[in-house]
């Protein structure tokens, strides 16, 4: 059976979006808000990430304890995640507890923040920014990512520093939490076995006296200058690179080119970075990927290597993005469509995954997108569409990062 698209919103602004499917076992819900690290104001940054750790230490109504009780008690697969651009909470569940994980979300979206689990969790968050520190990898990200959109908002981190979060006051959050956290920069996604018009009476019972907000975001673009910064550990015994240049933004189409052109060049298997770097045993990992933004885009080149070897990884990295603007093939292409598709359709086939990309794609471009459409746009990419997007974005400049022993 067909599935359904259905759309509404609450006088308050909230926008209510559903996939309805007969055929499926289950429901997802997820409540998105249009709010992360890049709207931060500088002296709070990483409150988006301490925001999603207090959501789960309860409401006026629940404790922490019975947070994850009542998850329990439905059955529920829930979790969230917190971005430069999105936070997010969702719960998967039988079709019977639809209505008790809606509401048991909007009760998680209206936190208590009592100062005293707030003094405990920060202590949590700031081993979480160590723990992270410890990670080479991470480390290269975060500067890569504060190098190459200089004053942009995209630069900000998304745990924040450990001098940030030490001298953030719960009182701040909170007004952070008003200010971002409501109607007009949210919206309810739900997908699966369900009834929409017992879902918007849900969303209203629940959510329809939340106050709205009025939350701008910076869309200005960031300048790249193509820097270079080399970062010593003398701990490390492995060369950790890493490049990133301008890409298509979340709001176009040629990021589903931009996909296909990762794949072609940088997928863990059969690209041609595994040919010329993994498989020839001159990088232990090498990664060519695409972040699309709101507003903006990145490709970016992720290598590790033993140090005498990294320039060369580089060089060759470089090279094998030069030749893709000339010689790429449409068996190249057709390979990549193919495992694309895959991906699309296996995490479509479930009401989690279609929820996931349903509220998201709400949250960036106010538009339902129908996993029959995204196939449709993956299926017009040809080699020619490749080219024509390398020719826009020549991969350069390269803000490069790289993290090693040093001499």
């Amino acid at each position: 059976m067909a599935l359904t698209f259905r759309h509404a919103q609450l006088p308050n602004g909230l926008d209510v979006v559903a996939e309805l499917n007969p055929d499926a076992h289950s429901v997802a819900a997820g409540l998105f808000v249009k709010t992360g690290s890049r709207d931060e104001p500088t002296d709070a940054n990483g409150v988006s990430h301490f925001l999603e750790h207090m959501m789960f230490k309860g409401s006026s109504t629940y404790t922490w304890e019975d947070v994850n009780r009542i998850f329990d008690e439905l059955g529920a697969k829930y979790n969230a995640y917190t971005t430069q651009e999105v936070t997010a909470y969702y719960a998967n569940v039988l079709p019977e507890f639809g209505e008790r994980a809606v509401e048991h979300l909007s009760h998680l979206l209206r936190p208590a923040i009592r100062q005293a689990d707030f003094d405990t969790e920060k202590k949590v968050i700031l081993e979480e920014i160590a723990m992270y520190l410890d990670d080479p990898g991470h480390r290269v990200y975060e500067k890569l990512m504060e190098v190459h959109f200089g004053r942009h908002p995209l630069a900000a981190s998304i745990l924040g520093s450990a001098e940030a979060i030490t001298g953030l006051k719960r009182d701040a959050m909170a007004d952070y939490f008003r200010r971002r956290y409501g109607p007009r920069n949210m919206v309810l996604s739900v997908t699966g076995k369900l009834d929409f018009d017992e879902v918007l009476g849900w969303a209203g019972k629940y959510m329809g006296n939340w106050e709205p907000v009025d939350a701008p975001r910076d869309h200005s673009q960031p300048v790249v200058m193509g820097e270079r910064v080399d970062l010593v550990d003398p701990k490390l015994n492995r060369q950790y690179t890493m490049g990133m240049t301008p890409g298509p933004s979340a709001q176009d189409d040629r990021r589903f080119a931009a996909r296909v052109l990762s794949d072609v060049v940088g997928d863990s298997e059969g690209s041609r970075f595994y040919w010329a770097l993994v498989d020839n045993a001159i990088a232990e990992d090498a990664d060519f990927g695409f972040y699309p933004h709101d507003g903006c885009g990145s490709f970016y080149v992720s290598l590790t290597t033993n140090p005498e070897r990294a320039e060369e990884a580089l060089a060759i990295a470089k090279a094998e993005l030069e030749k893709a603007k000339h010689d790429i093939t449409d068996e190249e292409v057709e390979r990549a469509k193919n495992k694309i598709a895959s991906s699309l359709v296996l995490s479509g086939e479930v009401p989690s995954g279609r929820m996931r990309a349903i509220g998201g794609q709400w949250i960036y471009n106010k538009e339902y997108r129908s996993l029959d459409t995204d196939m449709a746009t993956l299926e017009k990419v040809d080699r020619a569409a490749v080219l024509d997007l390398m020719r826009a974005y020549p991969m350069e400049p390269m803000t490069l990062v790289t993290l090693g022993p040093g001499k």
